[in-house]
């Protein structure tokens, strides 16, 4: 089934309070989205460090083939 944009950004915002959020739907079908995470929490820590922060928020929706999302291209950075 596929996840809304607002779910998406619930569950980011859930672990993030004050991070800027942006989320786009790629594709239109609900399975594709970009997202983009501004949080000062990211400060000292590198890319990778980020966005695992940010996938381990989504919890078990990228959950492989069983996932309601399927693909998410993940922009994160610490505010300028």
């Amino acid at each position: 089934m596929p996840m809304r944009a607002e779910e998406i950004e619930d569950l980011i915002r859930a672990a993030f309070p004050q991070a800027r959020v942006k989320i786009t739907d790629l594709a239109g079908d609900g399975n594709h989205y970009a997202a983009e995470v501004i949080d000062e929490s990211f400060r000292g820590k590198n890319r990778v460090e980020q966005q695992r922060a940010v996938y381990a928020a989504l919890k078990q929706k990228m959950a492989g083939s069983h996932g309601e999302l399927h693909a998410l291209a993940l922009t994160t950075k610490a505010p300028d």
